[in-house]
């Protein structure tokens, strides 16, 4: 199910500063989201990043890091554009959040700043109550061992342990709920390609939970989601194009057939 249809402007801009002023903002259509998948694909600075943003203002969804969406600094223009945007639902959802990659370690640090204050709690505890019954130490140390316990379930006992591909990995296992709408702002960049098949993986098993995905990518890996709706922001306006037109996966392939062409090119060699 799709809970997010579509986004457009409320209103044609009429602000020239950024984003306004990329080409592929500014020259906006009405967007079809309707897809479980949706894909936003282009060059860097072509915009998709930008809009992604924008609509997760617009939606108020919660972040993964340190900051949220309305007190981040780096976000105030993408607020603003947030404003001009109109969002059409099948049915709200008050589930899911919004992540860019570099916010991840954001959240790594509060994950183990948050496990950090628990161990000390549960050490003043035994010194608190060291004259005192077991039973009234097991009810002091009771909730706070429940917290740690399911932090360590959703994130693992050592999440600081994990290569930061694998921990990536294990925050969207822990965090992704049935019915959930989730933006995600290039989650490749820390995950190899056998993680980008994990994630693959985790997406097919949400969308059989009515969960929605609109993610901006550079990954040919993730862009081969089956059915997935994926619009190039190398176009103007922005258009729904076909996953072996892309230019991404056109160059990939033809890298992959024979790289030794591009280095020649690229070395300058006839």
């Amino acid at each position: 199910m799709a809970h997010l249809k579509s986004v457009s402007w409320k209103r044609p801009p009429q602000d020239e500063t950024f984003p306004f002023s990329v080409p592929a903002i500014r020259t906006l259509a009405p967007l079809d989201l309707s897809a479980p998948v949706t894909f936003f694909v282009g060059e860097n600075g072509s915009g998709k990043s930008t809009l992604l943003e924008g609509i997760a203002a617009a939606a108020g969804l919660p972040t993964v890091g340190a900051n949220e969406i309305d007190r981040d600094t780096t976000l105030v223009a993408q607020r603003r554009f947030a404003t001009a945007l109109r969002l059409t639902w099948t049915a709200r959802t008050r589930r899911g959040f919004f992540l860019r990659a570099e916010d991840f370690f954001g959240f790594q640090r509060r994950l183990a700043h948050d496990r950090e204050a628990m161990e000390q709690r549960l050490a003043d505890i035994d010194v608190e109550y060291r004259d005192r019954s077991a039973k009234a130490k097991g009810l002091a140390a009771g909730p706070v061992l429940a917290s740690l316990g399911d932090m360590e379930r959703r994130y693992g006992r050592d999440p600081d342990a994990r290569s930061h591909g694998q921990a990536f990995l294990n925050l969207f296992q822990g965090r992704f709920l049935p019915g959930g709408l989730y933006l995600l702002d290039e989650p490749e960049a820390p995950l190899s390609p056998q993680n980008q098949l994990g994630l693959l993986a985790v997406l097919l098993d949400m969308i059989t939970q009515d969960a929605q995905f609109i993610i901006a990518t550079h990954s040919p890996v993730l862009l081969a989601f089956p059915q997935a709706r994926i619009y190039s922001f190398d176009r103007v306006p922005v258009a729904s194009v076909p996953y072996d037109d892309l230019d991404h996966v056109i160059l990939t392939r033809a890298f992959l057939t024979d790289p030794q062409a591009f280095l020649r090119r690229l070395r300058g060699d006839a």
